[in-house]
């Protein structure tokens, strides 16, 4: 292990819990398996087509439990910041949004990824929730670049990211194999503002 790593470890909580005025965003615990798999599941037409095609266990319970244990050695690790997006007055699932591949060394970036339960969709959540994950990520994580990628079609996803301040860099050809196809995707990218390191723990 690194000494960057150490560094990234020596700053982090045992469990990060960053909060927006209306969301919480955490690691998956054990207990939020039944909001989870009934949220993936009602979603999965949604969900499918922007997706890597589902194992047949995706949803079973064993499989939630392994999601949980690699979230947390993944977190521990210094590789990947894997949460869970709630509502933050009744805990309701939302969706999720993984900090992930994040790079030390000359690089200190990292990508972005998430998802979003159908019914909540269109409703705002995503977008307050990465205003509140970007802050931490260069004040808490100290990185300086976040990319994130998406499918052309997926205007949604577009029109999210330009909304969070990312910018279009190119296209990735044939990228990610989404839903048992290999897929082109459009690269953003987001450096830090002025007044975006904030810190987003609870106190």
């Amino acid at each position: 292990m690194t000494k960057s790593v150490f560094r990234f470890l020596s700053r982090q909580p045992d469990t990060p819990e960053l909060y927006g005025e209306n969301h919480l965003l955490r690691l998956p615990r054990y207990s939020d398996y039944k909001q989870w798999q009934r949220l993936r599941s009602e979603s999965r037409p949604f969900l499918q087509p922007w997706e890597p095609v589902w194992r047949p266990d995706e949803l079973t319970e064993g499989s939630f439990r392994l999601r949980v244990v690699r979230s947390g050695q993944e977190y521990a690790s210094g590789l990947a910041v894997p949460l869970l997006l709630f509502r933050r007055d009744d805990q309701v699932l939302l969706g999720g949004l993984t900090i992930g591949y994040i790079r030390r060394g000359a690089a200190q970036s990292c990508m972005v990824g998430y998802w979003m339960g159908e019914k909540h969709s269109g409703q705002g959540h995503m977008l307050a929730a990465l205003k509140v994950a970007i802050p931490y990520i260069y004040g808490g994580l100290q990185l300086h670049r976040i990319e994130a990628a998406c499918i052309p079609e997926n205007w949604k996803s577009v029109r999210l990211l330009e909304k969070a301040g990312f910018e279009q860099e190119g296209l990735l050809r044939k990228y990610l194999k989404i839903n048992g196809e290999w897929r082109d995707h459009l690269m953003f990218s987001r450096l830090p503002e002025d007044g975006e390191f904030g810190k987003m723990l609870k106190p």
